[in-house]
C-alpha cells in the first residue's frame, strides 16, 4: 500500500529527466512531485521510538527448537509480523560483500549505469526509479536495480551488471541462501500452526519467483518531506533484508511509526501480503516506509519471494472454519495487484479480502 498522499497539481505520466542519484550529486532541489502530503500513515518523523523488533536464531529452527519457535510465534502471529534474523549461517564476510557490490554498482558513472542497465518506462526490472502509474503518483528519493532471479530461465541478463566484477555471481549465491532460508521459515510456520510441512510452500508452485532488488537511498536535502519508500507491505511471501549501518526503515504499529534498528550482520524478515492471504489472516503483512538521511548514502538489498504468476494462492483448508472464516478469495498475479494499488494509495490486501 502506499502513502495515499497526492499532488495539488497534475503531473505528466513521465518519468524524471534525471534519477535521484544525478539529482543528489548536482545539489538539485527535490521536484515537487516528490513531497509526501498528508495522509492516514501521517507527516515523515525521521526519530520515533525504537521498535523492540525480536531476534531470532535460525539455525534453533531448524533443530525445532520450541523456545525460539515460540519466539517466532510471538514475532510474526501475536506481534510485529517481523524480526531480526542471526544464526542465519552466512558469514558477515559475505554479507559485507554483497553491500560492497551494491555499493560500487551504485557509485559506477551515470552514463554507464543507464546505457547498459536502465529499465524501460513501463518496466519493473532494470535500474531506475519509480515506475509511473498515475499522475498523482508521489515519487520517491531512490532509486532501484531489480533483477528477476528465479526462474532462472527467465532471467533477463540484459539487465545483470556485468561491473563490478562477479555481481552476477555473488547475487545468484546469496539469493540461494536467502531461499533456503525462506522455505524454513515456511516449514516452521506450518507446524506452528499445526499445518503439514509444505502447506505454504505448495502454493508457491515448482517456477515461484524470486527477486533481488537493491534500494539506493542518497543523502536528500529534504529528509522532512521526502521519502525513500513510500508505506507499503510487501507483495512477497517474506522478504529478507540486508542493511547497511544506516538507518532507515521504519514500521507501522497500532497506528504508530518506530524505527528498526541496524544490527550488524543481522536480516530483517517479515511478511508479505502473500503469506497473510495464505495464513487467512493468522499472521499479518507489516506496513513500512523508508526515510532518508540528509548526509548519509543508505543501502539496502532484499530478496523476495512470490507464488509462481499464474498459479492460484488463497487460504490454507486447514485455517478456514466456522470460528475463522474465509477472509480472502484465491488470487493469481498477486504481484500486479500489489504493485497498481502501492502507486495509487490503496490499500492491496484489501482489494482481496472476501
Amino acid at each position: 500500500m502506499a502513502n495515499g498522499a497526492v499532488l495539488e497539481d497534475e503531473n505528466e505520466m513521465v518519468p524524471p529527466s534525471k534519477t535521484v542519484h544525478e539529482m543528489a550529486l548536482d545539489g538539485d532541489e527535490p521536484p515537487p512531485r516528490y513531497f509526501v502530503k498528508q495522509s492516514k500513515f501521517g507527516l515523515i518523523d525521521a526519530s520515533p521510538p525504537l521498535a523492540s523488533i525480536p531476534t531470532i536464531d535460525i539455525s534453533l529452527l531448524s533443530s525445532n527448537d520450541d523456545e525460539e519457535l515460540e519466539k517466532l510465534r510471538s514475532a510474526l502471529i501475536n506481534s510485529w509480523g517481523c524480526f531480526q534474523a542471526i544464526g542465519h549461517g552466512i558469514p558477515s564476510s559475505y554479507l559485507n560483500k554483497v553491500r560492497d557490490v551494491a555499493r560500487e554498482f551504485f557509485q559506477l558513472p551515470k552514463e554507464e549505469k543507464k546505457k547498459c542497465y536502465r529499465r524501460s518506462d513501463n518496466d519493473s526490472e532494470g535500474y531506475g526509479g519509480d515506475k509511473i502509474l498515475s499522475e498523482k503518483q508521489i515519487l520517491d528519493w531512490s532509486d532501484r536495480l531489480s533483477l528477476k532471479v528465479l526462474p532462472q530461465d527467465e532471467r533477463r541478463l540484459e539487465l545483470w551488471p556485468e561491473t563490478p566484477t562477479g555481481f552476477g555471481g555473488i547475487i545468484h549465491e546469496y539469493s540461494m541462501k536467502i531461499k533456503v532460508i525462506q522455505d524454513l521459515l515456511f516449514k516452521a510456520i506450518a507446524k506452528l500452526l499445526n499445518l503439514e510441512e509444505n502447506s505454504f510452500l505448495n502454493q508457491f508452485g515448482e517456477r515461484a519467483i524470486l527477486t533481488a532488488r537493491f534500494n539506493f537511498y542518497p543523502p536528500s536535502p529534504k529528509p522532512n518531506q521526502v521519502l525513500g519508500l513510500k508505506p507499503h507491505s510487501d507483495k512477497s511471501g517474506f522478504t529478507v533484508l540486508l542493511q547497511n549501518e544506516v538507518e532507515g526503515l521504519q514500521i507501522l504499529k497500532d497506528n504508530m511509526w518506530f524505527r528498526v534498528a541496524t544490527i550488524p550482520h543481522a536480516l530483517v524478515i517479515n511478511v508479505g501480503d502473500q503469506m497473510q492471504i495464505m495464513s487467512n489472516g493468522t499472521i499479518k503483512s507489516p506496513v513500512h516506509r523508508a526515510v532518508t538521511n540528509s548526509e548519509m548514502l543508505r543501502i539496502s538489498v532484499s530478496i523476495s519471494n512470490e507464488a509462481e504468476k499464474d498459479k492460484e494462492i488463497g487460504p490454507v483448508d486447514g485455517l478456514i472454519d466456522e470460528k475463522r472464516p474465509r477472509l480472502y478469495r484465491n488470487v493469481k498475479n498477486y504481484a500486479a495487484i500489489n504493485l497498481e494499488c502501492f502507486q495509487k494509495g490503496e490499500v492491496a490486501i484489501e482489494t482481496v479480502q472476501v
